[in-house]
Order: C-alpha cells, then sequence, then structure tokens
C-alpha cells in the first residue's frame, strides 16, 4: 500500500468514527455521568397585572400592589339590582329570573370589609389545598367567590340554587356571594370574558374559549387550563365557569392560596 492509498484509508476510518459517535442514541451515554442536579425544575411564574385595569374604577373594590403582592379589599356590594337588597334600596328589584322554584332565603345584602392578599405572579403549587367555605375569590365587580358547597360536610348546592336571584347570586347572613356563573358579568363583559380572581391569584374566565363553551372533560381536576386568553396572548392558567357541578373550582386551588381576612 503506497502512502497516498494509506492517507485515504485512515481519512475514511476517521469520518466513519465521527459520523458513528454523532449518531449514536442518548440511551448510549451512561446515566450515571449525567448530574441530575443541574437539571432545572420546570417552573411557570405568570404575570397578571395586565387584569388589575378591570378592578379600576369599582366602587366596591380598591388594591394595591406591593412587589409581588396584590392586595385587594371590597365592601362586597353588588353593583346590579337583587331582590336581597332592602326593599327601599335604589337596586332592589323583585325576582324576575327563569327559575321557576325560586325561593328567597331570609338573609339580605349588607356591607363587608373583605381583604385579599394574593400573588402577583402566581404559579402552580406542588402541595394542593383545598377551597374552603365562604370566600375563595373576588369577581371583577367586588363580589366575592364561595365554593361549590353549600355548607359543612361537603353538601351539594341541588337546593340552595334555588335561591339564587335573577344573577345567579345571594347573602349567607349579609354576605352577598357567587358560587356559579355570575350572569350580570357574563351579560354585560361576554361569556368568554375575565371574571375575576381566585385566591391563589390565577384568573377567572367564562363558560366560553374561543367561541366553544366549556365543559368539565375540558379543565382539569382544579378546574382549569393552561390556553390563550384575550389578556394573556401567550397563554395562562386559569380557571372557568361551567354549568355543572363544581361550576368554578374543583379538588383545591392551583396555586398557592393567599390570605383572606374578613
Amino acid at each position: 500500500m503506497n502512502q497516498q492509498q494509506f492517507l485515504k484509508r485512515s481519512l475514511f476510518l476517521i469520518f466513519s468514527l465521527i459520523i458513528f459517535i454523532s449518531c449514536s442514541s442518548p440511551e448510549d451515554v451512561n446515566k450515571e455521568d449525567v448530574d441530575d442536579t443541574l437539571i432545572p425544575i420546570p417552573s411557570t411564574n405568570y404575570d397578571t397585572t395586565p387584569i388589575l385595569i378591570f378592578f379600576d374604577n369599582i366602587e366596591a373594590v380598591s388594591y394595591s400592589v406591593s412587589g409581588n403582592t396584590v392586595t385587594f379589599t371590597t365592601t362586597d356590594l353588588p353593583n346590579h339590582t337583587s331582590p336581597y337588597w332592602n326593599s327601599s334600596h335604589p337596586l332592589y328589584e323583585a325576582y324576575n329570573g327563569t327559575n321557576s322554584n325560586w325561593n328567597k332565603n331570609p338573609n339580605s345584602i349588607g356591607e363587608q370589609n373583605i381583604t385579599f392578599t394574593m400573588p402577583l405572579n402566581p404559579s402552580e403549587s406542588l402541595t394542593k389545598t383545598a377551597t374552603p367555605l365562604g370566600p375563595i375569590g373576588i369577581a371583577r365587580n367586588g363580589v366575592v367567590f364561595f365554593n361549590q358547597y353549600a355548607g359543612r360536610n361537603n353538601q351539594p348546592l341541588t337546593n340552595e340554587i334555588n335561591s339564587f336571584d335573577q344573577w345567579l347570586g345571594h347573602p349567607a347572613g349579609t354576605q352577598y356571594h357567587y358560587h356559579i356563573e355570575p350572569s350580570f358579568l357574563t351579560n354585560n363583559f361576554g361569556k368568554n370574558a375575565f371574571l375575576g380572581l381566585l385566591s391563589d391569584g390565577f384568573p377567572v374566565y367564562g363558560p366560553l374559549e374561543n367561541g366553544a363553551t366549556i365543559t368539565n372533560a375540558d379543565l382539569d381536576d382544579y378546574h382549569g387550563h393552561v390556553s390563550v386568553t384575550e389578556d394573556f396572548p401567550e397563554g395562562i392558567y386559569h380557571y372557568h365557569i361551567t354549568n355543572e357541578d363544581p361550576y368554578l373550582n374543583g379538588n383545591g386551588f392551583f396555586g398557592t392560596a393567599g390570605n383572606i381576612t374578613r
């Protein structure tokens, strides 16, 4: 073999070795040589600043931002009619909804002093917590959200729904609240609109998305999912109102719940 032939063969062997190495499967790498402490744990922190504007100029609500925290204070007084206002109140209106079994409960609307302190940049919590009875979030008009239960021992809303007014809210004592779709808001802003925030800082949207009705099957155990919304074109985790139990929230908060005082 002359020198030229030897050089060609050597170059061929080197080229073949390079091709073999570059085409090897990642499974050929010794996994014990990988330091998995260098692999970052995926984490998404969303910025909900764009939706704070919806709480501006709402009589019942004030809010302030400090670092990664937003604090809302609400009187919880609805900005719409109801048979639960005192009969002399300018927003008093007899029930004129569609529920033929409607039955007014003995309570009435009264002013509250409720404060929510929640993350401005919410993220998924590794430890999920159940939603409590009482306020679990705040609607964009200052009315509080309650969860899917009528009372202790996780009683369903089956009978309590018959006491919801024409805008699908009612008072417990003097504390007015929504358990299900706040129809005053969806009628005014659209069924795909931003409706409020839960205590973990994640937004709540109506029962429509991209022109389609959202069902429970479209959502996770916490009654939410990640998708693009009008307010978050890059996508965000958010809850949806649906027309079946649990209506607003499933097995707990997706993120870390903030503090609620009343």
